[in-house]
């Protein structure tokens, strides 16, 4: 049985930016962690507004999409301060 909406803890991450050039304004990143979701344990990455991948924490490849470095890079970064 899955908890209610309402007991599950969600994990609001600050967005990152990731690109800033002449070309365009800053892209900026989104991670979204539910504590309490099904396993495996994992983090939806959007960008824009747009899923870019749903990354499986426990073992380490996208569910859905494809991540680029820089996204990998900064999962890397979250999980070794302890954020995911």
């Amino acid at each position: 049985m899955r908890p209610a909406a309402s007991s599950r803890a969600l994990q609001a991450l600050p967005p990152k930016v990731t690109s800033a050039d002449e070309k365009g304004p800053p892209r900026r990143l989104r991670l979204r962690h539910l504590k309490a979701d099904h396993p495996p344990r994992h983090v939806h990455v959007y960008c824009e507004g747009k899923l870019v991948v749903k990354w499986d924490l426990d073992n380490q490849k996208p569910m859905k999409g494809r991540a680029t470095r820089k996204v990998l890079d900064l999962i890397i970064q979250l999980e070794s301060e302890g954020l995911l």
